[in-house]
């Protein structure tokens, strides 16, 4: 019983270490698909505040281990989604970009339930 339980603990750790690595790398390639489309100063703001805020706030829980945050963090996952598959469809200059959001996005919801998965009592 204890040898299960400190498997799930290093396999949680690790689900936790990808999906903080997961994360900074979804932020920093939407931060690159922003600045390469064609947008005005105040709709570039307004995208990176939307894209960014809801990631930066969910950190600080995640670091603390707290469950509750890797099971709404998988919300904030959703409009990076929806900017991907919007720019796929609509923007053919950053179409590579938006489809490596697209699996950035499916990457870090699934890292963040393998966590939630590997640390229910």
């Amino acid at each position: 019983m204890v040898d299960a339980l400190s498997k799930n603990a290093a396999g949680a750790d690790r689900a936790r270490g990808l999906a903080l690595a997961l994360l900074a790398l979804l932020a920093v390639t939407s931060l690159l698909a922003a600045y390469r489309g064609e947008r005005s100063a105040v709709s570039l703001a307004l995208l990176v505040m939307l894209l960014l805020t809801p990631l930066a706030i969910a950190v600080p829980g995640m670091l603390a281990r707290n469950r509750r945050t890797f099971a709404w963090a998988t919300l904030c996952v959703t409009p990076h989604f929806i900017y991907a598959l919007t720019e796929i469809v609509a923007n053919p200059p950053i179409r590579v970009l938006a489809a490596s959001i697209l699996m950035l996005s499916l990457a870090l919801v699934v890292a963040l339930v393998a966590y939630l998965r590997l640390t229910r009592g």
